[in-house]
């Protein structure tokens, strides 16, 4: 198992800059020691899930990351709606789409045998939707026919996947839609990120370097309120603890392996700090309570290493 841990990287390099001290004093909480109880934690609670696991952590305003199997591929599933949501609204952002104009859906197109909150909702198609609510049931519900829908409008996987290695993050790769993943099993794997590619995806979006504001709050919001994967992150942290993210889940096959249990997004610290988690869990033999309690107890871990107080540095 690869673990990579740049925390406090070159700490006692920048000892020589009062006011470097000063801010890392009051921005880092994290001590050594607790680094590696995390790391520990995370390798103990990784064994549980009987398959690969892949864990990326950075506390945003700080830049400290942990990654474990950080450039290994995973399976992402439904959380490449993320970076999809992000090409989208770029386009939104660019004047070609607008989140106010309708489009026809067809009955066709509201494909059975397949999670879609939205054909439950319209069974006979033939209805006009604003793309905003295409847009929030693509995420919140993780709605797959709302994610193909979307896909047709911005071009294609190849479109999105040219978007996203355009900001500059390359351990990602987006080929297929969901229909052609339901089709064949081996597909999902066509469509992987590394979990350092996600922590970069997560933070470029924080940081507000490619949409706009308007486009920026709206998907925040709308991840907050994932309805999915409640016992992933979420699992385990405080019940008013504010999470902004999006869930990835393959099921298993006839041989009892699951491809892909994930979730991604951003974690508000009680001091207003903000920590991106990633874990990607694949090609597990254990249930998936299991698995789903192996990443919301590695959030949690997170959490413990990172919810605390800042540290008071006296003028």
């Amino acid at each position: 198992m690869e673990i990579k841990n740049s925390f406090f990287s070159g700490f006692y390099k920048r000892r020589q800059s009062a006011g470097v001290i000063l801010a890392l004093c009051c921005l880092s909480t994290v001590a050594p020691a607790q680094i590696d109880s995390l790391r520990a934690k995370i390798e103990q609670i990784s064994i549980r899930a009987k398959g690969n696991v892949g864990v990326g952590i950075e506390l945003i305003e700080t830049g400290d990351t942990l990654t474990v199997n950080g450039n290994r591929h995973f399976p992402m599933q439904s959380v490449y709606k993320f970076p999809l949501a992000l090409a989208f609204l770029h386009q939104v952002d660019e004047g070609k789409l607008s989140l106010e104009q309708k489009i026809h859906i067809s009955k066709s197109e509201l494909l059975p045998n397949t999670w879609s909150p939205l054909r439950d909702k319209y069974p006979n198609g033939n209805v006009d939707l604003c793309l905003d609510e295409i847009l929030i049931a693509t995420v919140s519900q993780s709605d797959n026919n709302g994610c193909d829908i979307l896909f047709r409008l911005v071009g294609g996987p190849k479109s999105v996947n040219e978007y996203i290695h355009s900001l500059g993050v390359k351990g990602i790769a987006i080929a297929a839609t969901e229909e052609e993943m339901h089709r064949e099993w081996s597909v999902q794997y066509s469509n992987w990120s590394t979990p350092s590619a996600h922590l970069q995806i997560l933070k470029i979006f924080h940081g507000q370097a490619i949409l706009s504001q308007q486009s920026t709050d709206f998907l925040r919001q709308i991840m907050v309120k994932t309805s999915t994967g409640p016992r992933r992150i979420k699992g385990l942290l405080p019940a008013d603890a504010i999470v902004a993210h999006k869930t990835g889940s393959s099921g298993a096959n006839d041989k009892g392996v699951s491809a892909a249990t994930n979730d991604v997004g951003i974690v508000t610290l009680p001091d207003g700090r903000h920590l991106s988690m990633v874990v990607f869990v694949s090609d597990a033999l254990a249930e998936e309570p299991i698995l789903e309690g192996v990443i919301a107890e590695i959030a949690k871990a997170a959490w413990d290493a990172f919810a605390v107080k800042r540290s008071v540095v006296p003028q």
